[in-house]
């Protein structure tokens, strides 16, 4: 694992919060590391995480980046990045902006269990660090541990 926290960010439009968001996705079940190394690579992929042109990805560009050795080639994956970000946009939409998405839940249980629901391959681990790096409102770690890798 990385030393110390990740980093936080000022998320300045969805493409952060979609950015971030997939790296968690691909982080899942993997390691840090490779996703690290591919990442500069899997930016380019998504055409640096512009929200709309992938919300419009369609079932052709999904094949393509299956055979993308710069990203995970996880076709699940890859179609849940795609998924994310036309939930992203939705809700977004219907909430205003999606930091008013995330703050509508009420506390941080509530933020993970409607982040579990409304996105794909969001797992609390996923959810408690993309919380945290776009700086939004997370139980002490300890505490997260204890409740959610039991």
């Amino acid at each position: 694992m990385p030393a110390g926290p990740p980093e936080k960010i000022t998320p300045q439009s969805l493409n952060d919060y979609l950015e971030i968001m997939s790296k968690s996705v691909f982080q899942s079940g993997m390691s840090w590391k490779v996703i690290e190394s591919k990442w500069p690579g899997t930016r380019e992929a998504f055409h640096g995480f512009d929200i709309h042109t992938v919300a419009n990805f369609n079932e052709r560009d999904i094949e393509d980046l299956t055979k993308d050795t710069r990203v995970v080639r996880n076709y699940r994956k890859l179609m849940a990045i795609v998924a994310n970000a036309r939930k992203m946009l939705e809700l977004d939409k219907t909430h205003g902006s999606f930091q008013n998405y995330l703050r509508s839940h009420g506390d941080f249980d509530a933020t993970l269990n409607a982040i579990r629901k409304d996105f794909k391959f969001m797992g609390p681990s996923g959810i408690y660090v993309f919380l945290y790096v776009v700086g939004e409102e997370v139980i002490p770690h300890p505490e997260f541990e204890e409740r959610y890798r039991k």
